[in-house]
């Protein structure tokens, strides 16, 4: 079963230049269980995503079309208490930054019981749950740390921190925002192993967002690639890195540092810009910047299947499947 099944999902923003079409027919599932990470260059809709699901979005954002179905409920119906109550106890965020993340005046055990405002339970026990969970995150002398400020943690172990706190309520899905790209290499391997086994022993589903295509290979079961407000391919890591599908796809990883077996003083990039989404090109997306283009892609693609649970958006695909 699908903890998050996103269906058809539109949205757009109003600016003085006409409509931004900021995400267009977005489909895709976050099993329960499983890890399901989100890439794509900056402006691929990242962002737009996860306030859509979260239900924080712009004043100026609108929902043309599709549903945002949380263990089987539309969120997109639900009123504003009744998300009020899903956000922080059924679904949890992590944030990119974890300098930013907590109240600078607060101790973070004072941040740790805070959260827990919907318990009734004692003080006494809300800090030993907080305790606990900073100790399952890897922070060492948890009581004695509850009693700090944030200033007097690095910042990998804020970003645990931040983990702790997300995961307190033990959520069904768990939706995290680029948490390691702040952190240095060393520091983001930690957080990744600590995030694995988190979510092994909790369960819950994870919404993994990152531009570091290492990250998502290390700790995804399955990936979502993103252009310009559309899902190009998705599939399960292996089939999506080993053997991708859509030119833009293969373009990312040969762009990956990882790649690059031979020294260059150039590093390899996608030439061209991502469209305007304001006034979009009538054929494929990434036709301007594909050098892989023909006459077919004159024309929008379907998802197509390259394979079992690998699906992307390229008129190559239907070509040899009709060959």
């Amino acid at each position: 079963m699908a903890v998050l099944d996103i269906r058809d999902l539109s949205v757009s923003y109003s600016t003085p230049r006409g409509s931004l079409r900021a995400l267009r027919n977005v489909s895709m599932t976050v099993p329960e269980g499983k890890i399901v990470g989100i890439v794509g260059e900056s402006g691929c809709g990242k962002s737009t995503l996860i306030s859509s699901i979260i239900r924080l979005m712009a004043p100026n954002a609108q929902v043309g079309s599709g549903e945002v179905r949380f263990k089987g409920t539309d969120l997109l119906a639900r009123s504003e208490a009744e998300m009020r109550a899903l956000r922080g106890t059924e679904i949890s965020m992590v944030f990119q930054d974890p300098m930013q993340t907590h109240n600078p005046v607060l101790t973070v055990g004072q941040q740790m019981v805070d959260i827990q405002y919907r318990d009734k339970k004692p003080k006494a026990e809300k800090l030993k749950r907080a305790a606990e969970m900073l100790a399952l995150v890897g922070i060492p002398d948890p009581e004695a740390r509850l009693n700090q400020y944030p200033f007097e943690f690095s910042g990998g172990m804020r970003q645990r921190i931040a983990i702790a706190m997300a995961l307190m309520a033990r959520p069904a899905l768990l939706i995290a925002d680029e948490p390691t790209t702040a952190l240095d290499a060393t520091l983001e391997v930690q957080i990744i192993k600590r995030l694995k086994e988190l979510q092994d022993e909790i369960g819950c589903g994870v919404l993994f967002i990152s531009h570091h295509l290492g990250v998502i290979a290390e700790l995804c079961d399955e990936v979502v690639v993103m252009y310009a407000g559309e899902v190009v391919e998705s599939g399960t890591v292996r089939d999506v890195f080993h053997n991708p599908a859509h030119p833009y796809t293969a373009a990312l990883l040969d762009c990956d540092p990882g790649h690059i077996k031979v020294k260059t003083r150039v590093l390899p990039t996608i030439p061209g810009n991502i469209p305007d989404l304001v006034n979009l090109p009538k054929g494929c997306i990434f036709a301007d910047r594909c050098d892989k283009r023909h006459k077919a892609c004159d024309t929008r693609p379907a998802l197509w299947t390259a394979r079992a649970g690998h699906r992307a958006a390229c008129h190559l695909i239907a070509e040899k499947e009709t060959a």
